[in-house]
């Protein structure tokens, strides 16, 4: 993607492809980020759909020049940055998760490909909802699914730092994609968990194994929910040179109402601050709002810094969990284990909730595809908008 950068570490399981401009077609902006637009675009050469994110080479070397005038000389390399979304995804191979499809690279943009999905994303699903809140069964069902993709994220050494439901896409079997690795870094890899594969792929379950408590998981993938567009909030990310050590990052990235309290604070931050994220985003879906919005962005951080959340409602294990996610304590916060672990997810078995993503994608693919290819061809438009 980046050609004047190192080589970006890819992963043997994919295949990457160079696009040129003459193989693509563009059909329309799906979305715009801090650092480009996502398009829908098809791949004429093999007949596939794809969700294309595209930088302008200017919009880069812009950022770099003002890394300069505000560093006083230590400049923080643009180029990097970008590039390490690509890498991200290069490094990746996990069900809930982009594949990275391929790349593009011109004088004037560079870009990469992954996935589309159809769905949209989850805070436009939860728009769809009454009263704009989730059911139980459906919270329990993507906090177990996003527990997933951050803990595979951890064990390859990524922090995500921008958990929100505008960055969790739902594909076209029902399960999330979790995209935008834009404000990710990376440290020093968590250990993984043994019993849970890097590569999680599974073969179908025994009949005795699917009547176990997972049918809200099943329910869900087949709600057949196709929500609208939404804007995304602006992510907060200075221009300021990373600072990562071993063990911690000194870096000011996120989305002011999804941020941990040890990055407003600046002390440095870990792994602790998806599963704070994770709290805001389970608080979300609950109750139809973020925690700790104020009337401004100072007043927010000043919240997050110094509110408790207020769990509204009869004590039940999903509030619980989302207190101890909202341990402002980052040394206190609830870890991997402790959520696995707790009441709210008793009686799941986590590696079955892949192996449902598994046989849900098998039935799914051809179906979908050739849906997808006969609305784009009708109306392209009204499957954009999700009508």
């Amino acid at each position: 993607m980046i050609d004047d950068q190192k080589q970006l570490n890819r992963s043997p399981q994919h295949s990457i492809t160079t696009f040129d401009l003459d193989s693509l077609e563009i059909v329309t902006a799906l979305g715009r980020g801090a650092k480009g637009v996502v398009f829908l675009a098809r791949d004429n050469v093999k007949d596939e759909i794809l969700a294309l994110k595209v930088i302008s080479r200017d919009s880069i070397e812009k950022k770099n020049g003002k890394a300069v005038k505000n560093s006083n000389g230590n400049v923080g390399n643009e180029y990097r940055r970008v590039s390490f979304e690509q890498e991200a995804l290069g490094m990746v191979d996990h069900q809930l998760l982009p594949r990275l499809r391929g790349v593009l690279a011109t004088d004037k943009v560079v870009g990469y490909a992954i996935d589309y999905c159809p769905g949209r994303d989850l805070h436009s699903l939860r728009k769809k909802q009454t009263e704009n809140m989730f059911s139980d069964d459906m919270i329990r069902f993507y906090a177990a699914e996003l527990v997933l993709a951050l803990e595979y994220l951890h064990n390859l050494g990524i922090v995500y730092r921008d958990l929100k439901p505008e960055n969790i896409m739902i594909q076209e079997n029902g399960h999330i994609m979790l995209v935008d690795f834009d404000l990710s870094t990376k440290l020093s890899p968590r250990s993984p968990d043994k019993s849970m594969p890097l590569n999680s792929v599974y073969s179908s379950p025994p009949d005795s194994v699917k009547k176990k408590r997972l049918f809200p998981f099943i329910r869900c993938c087949n709600s057949g929910i196709s929500p609208d567009d939404a804007e995304s909030p602006a992510s907060v990310n200075p221009d300021c040179t990373e600072s990562d050590s071993a063990e911690k990052s000194n870096s000011f990235v996120g989305t002011e109402e999804y941020v941990a309290p040890e990055i407003v604070s600046g002390k440095g931050h870990d792994f602790a601050v998806d599963w704070w994220s994770l709290g805001i985003v389970l608080h979300e879906m609950l109750y139809g709002t973020t925690p700790f919005k104020g009337s401004n962005r100072k007043g927010t951080f000043h919240q997050i810094l110094t509110k408790p959340p207020e769990l509204v409602g009869e004590r039940t294990s999903l509030r619980h969990l989302i207190r101890k996610l909202l341990e402002k304590d980052p040394k206190r916060r609830i870890t991997v284990d402790g959520i696995k672990e707790h009441d709210y997810f008793k009686g799941i078995d986590w590696h079955l909730i892949l192996r449902i993503h598994s046989m849900s994608s098998h039935s799914f693919k051809r179906c979908s595809q050739t849906a997808v290819r006969r609305t784009m061809k009708a109306d392209t438009v009204r499957m954009i908008q999700g009508i």
